[in-house]
């Protein structure tokens, strides 16, 4: 069975010329999938008897319901998709101007980061597009989304080219048509990759900071030897990306490990002469995992320190901590 859900507007032309459809039959398709996001192709009604009864027979939309839910107290809600023989989580943030979607495109990952549950969930497989998009146009608020963030389960860039393709549909005109400063893309920074992504998408990114040492991040985040963030910002300083995407920086604070000031200080050097911003992200305590949150007032002197130093910083809302909803928190488990 073909999966429409993922095909650009050519593919969906070449099939339709294929199968004996009329060549309009995959702008149809699109406005149905992309636009409108029905999944029965009973239901698209201005489509032949023909064409819909082939469909079926040859082809799935590719659009599924999550078959779990849950709200926190502050209103986030978590989604559990089937994929495989495992299971995926996208979180919806609502605020006061805005919905976001944190979605996932791998089932785990590779990473290894100490610090994350997902990482210790191990690598499961990666998503295609369609499996991506699916979480965009099938969760319950998909007409309130305003933003997109791939900050759930996986590394982005260790999936790039369905993550890029996911974003064309999203950008496209005979998709939805969205900005692509709609959607960050969230990366620990393979740099190879992220050359691919600062050329080839114009969505903002955000990088897995966490620690300014290297040999500190390195105990973190594995992947610091083979991607040291030393690499990571030279890459970043030399495109002339200014006005366009913006970058950011995400800094999650551990209590005694990397939330002194030397370490906001080595920030400043790190990151001097480049036009970003750093997030400050409150720890999600595990048991599983031995690290402990910062607390309010050192989290406070940490931002003010890179502020007053000239590096713009805020400090995240914490969001879905009560339903494992929040950063480094998704383990893709059915409840």
């Amino acid at each position: 069975m073909i999966t429409l859900l993922g095909l650009s507007l050519n593919e969906l032309q070449d099939l339709c010329l294929q199968e004996g459809f009329p060549k309009f039959t995959a702008k149809q398709l699109c406005d149905w999938i992309y636009i409108k996001h029905v999944r029965d192709f009973d239901a698209m009604t201005n489509l032949s008897l023909k064409t819909r009864a082939r469909l079926k027979e040859i082809a799935t939309s590719g659009l599924f319901a999550p078959i779990e839910g849950h709200c926190s107290v502050d209103g986030t809600k978590k989604y559990l998709f089937a994929s495989g023989d495992s299971y995926i989580e996208s979180v919806y943030i609502p605020a006061d101007d805005r919905g976001t979607l944190c979605v996932s495109c791998q089932r785990g990952c590779k990473m290894g980061c100490r610090f994350c549950v997902t990482g210790q969930q191990g690598f499961h497989g990666s998503l295609t597009a369609g499996e991506i998009l699916n979480q965009i146009f099938s969760v319950p608020e998909s007409e309130a989304i305003t933003n997109v963030v791939f900050m759930g389960m996986g590394e982005p860039l260790d999936n790039f080219e369905a993550v890029k393709r996911a974003i064309e549909v999203m950008t496209s005109e005979w998709g939805p048509a969205w900005s692509p400063h709609r959607i960050t893309v969230s990366t620990v920074g393979i740099t190879p990759v992220l050359c691919r992504l600062l050329d080839e998408c114009q969505c903002h990114v955000a990088v897995s900071l966490h620690n300014a040492f290297a040999n500190e991040r390195m105990a973190m985040m594995p992947m610091q030897k083979a991607y040291p963030i030393a690499d990571i910002v030279a890459l970043l300083k030399r495109y002339n990306w200014y006005g366009q995407r913006r970058i950011s920086f995400e800094y999650t604070m551990f209590r005694g490990v990397n939330d002194d000031l030397n370490h906001a200080a080595e920030i400043v050097k790190l990151l001097k002469g480049l036009k970003c911003r750093v997030n400050l992200i409150r720890f999600h305590a595990s048991p599983d995992v031995p690290y402990k949150t910062s607390d309010e007032r050192t989290m406070t002197a940490f931002r003010d320190y890179l502020d007053s130093h000239g590096v713009t910083c805020t400090i995240r809302a914490s969001r879905g901590e009560d339903i494992m909803a929040a950063c480094g928190l998704l383990a893709g488990k059915k409840q």
